[in-house]
Order: C-alpha cells, then sequence, then structure tokens
C-alpha cells in the first residue's frame, strides 16, 4: 500500500514533467526545494525525490552548489534520443519474432492496428487525429511488451521517457494534416510490415523496420523546426540551437 509520501512524490513527478513538457519551466530554469513544496502543498522529501527521478529521466540537471534545474537540449540530443527509442524497439521487435509472444498480446497489437487503420483514412480530411495520437502510443506501448523481457521493457520506458522520444512527440495537428498525411501512410505501412515480421519469426527484418520507423519522428521534426506554420510543441522551449 502506497504511503503518503511516495503518492505525493507521484503527484510532484506528475506535476513537474508537465510544466516542463508544457513549456510553463523552460531550460535553465532553477527549482528550489521549499518553493516547489509550498506552492504544490506537500513536504520537502516527496519534492526532493520528484526531482531526482525527473533528472534520472533526463528533464532536471544537478545545478551548481545544490538543487537542480530545467535541462536544455541540443538538436543532436532530440536525435539521440529518437534514434535509441528505434533501437530499443527494434530489439523488442526481434526478440518477439524469434522468442514468440503470448497469444493475448498478438490479439492486443492486432486490434491497435485495425483502430490505426481506420484513424488514418484515404484522405487528410478523413484523418481521426486524436483516435490516432492514443492508437499509435497504444500499439508502440503492446509493440514493446510483446517480446515478455522486463529488461527491456524497462529500458524501452526510460528511453521514451526522454523529452522527445516519444512515439507521438512530433504528430501534426489539425492544421498540418495534409502535409503530414503521407508520413502517416508510411507510418502505418510500417506498423503493418512490424506486426507481419513478428509473426513470420523474421527477426532481422522487424528490427530493421522499427529502426526505420523511428526515423519518421526525426523528419516530422525536422518540418516542424523548418516548415510548420502555427504553433509548435511546447516542449521545443527545451530546444537550443
Amino acid at each position: 500500500m502506497a504511503t503518503t509520501t511516495q503518492n505525493q512524490t507521484k503527484r510532484a513527478v506528475f506535476e513537474l514533467r508537465r510544466r516542463i513538457m508544457n513549456g510553463e519551466l523552460t531550460g535553465g530554469t532553477r527549482l528550489y526545494e521549499v518553493a516547489l513544496a509550498e506552492e504544490l502543498d506537500i513536504s520537502r522529501t516527496p519534492v526532493r525525490e520528484a526531482m531526482s527521478r525527473l533528472a534520472e529521466e533526463g528533464l532536471l540537471e544537478r545545478a551548481s552548489g545544490r538543487g537542480f534545474m530545467v535541462r536544455s537540449f541540443a538538436y543532436n540530443d532530440v536525435v539521440d534520443a529518437i534514434e535509441l527509442r528505434g533501437v530499443l524497439e527494434g530489439t523488442a521487435a526481434r526478440l518477439a519474432a524469434e522468442r514468440g509472444w503470448e497469444e493475448a498480446r498478438m490479439s492486443a497489437v492486432q486490434e491497435t492496428l485495425a483502430q490505426l487503420e481506420k484513424s488514418v483514412g484515404s484522405q487528410p480530411e478523413n484523418v481521426d487525429f486524436e483516435s490516432y495520437y492514443e492508437f499509435n502510443a497504444r500499439f508502440h506501448d503492446e509493440l514493446g511488451m510483446l517480446c515478455s523481457s522486463e529488461v527491456v521493457q524497462r529500458e524501452l520506458d526510460r528511453a521514451k521517457s526522454l523529452p522527445f522520444a516519444s512515439p507521438s512527440a512530433f504528430l501534426p495537428d489539425q492544421r498540418a494534416l495534409r502535409d503530414f498525411h503521407l508520413s502517416l501512410i508510411v507510418a502505418q505501412s510500417q506498423h503493418r510490415g512490424l506486426v507481419e515480421a513478428i509473426l513470420a519469426r523474421q527477426g532481422a527484418r522487424a528490427e530493421a523496420i522499427a529502426r526505420e520507423h523511428a526515423m519518421i519522428a526525426r523528419r516530422n521534426l525536422e518540418y516542424i523546426l523548418r516548415d510548420a506554420a502555427g504553433a509548435k510543441p511546447a516542449s521545443l522551449a527545451l530546444l537550443v540551437e
């Protein structure tokens, strides 16, 4: 049973992560334990533990002297985070193909894949973006669990918690769907290819598709930074030249 301190720590982790990823706390912001404890109406120990956990995730870094500050990220940091996720998802896909899978988990993956098909549609105006966002995240979570490796799952969860490494970090919003529709079609083709390769026990092929699939996030990032009109993801406030 979770203690009060554990519950407060979880709440502090969630709230601080939300503020950072929403751009409310920008790169270089110094975080003060006492002030945050008062603001969140919790004791200092959970705040200290929450900041330590977010430092492990890569969102914070220890400041000179004492305390923490919000990290800033270079473009190459973002690319590396995306690459790392691709490597780990590729490993998960290869292991699932080579070792086999639980039928219930494979059924869940296939059902999510079918929901993604419905979400994409044949034309940009037919895309159900909210559903695609939800089912895309679910597909990647279920893919990571398919190999039944706690080690791979743990490291994949860590990688996806890094800024910008989430599979849905750079999905378009409604204003850019026409520009992004082709990339969604390609992504869905890769989703199907991944499942087909795992079912055929083609480990090397499954791994290669997963790694290539992660590169869509990189291309979407490049588009957002270079061409996309309108608001950009708030988390890009953490990005520095």
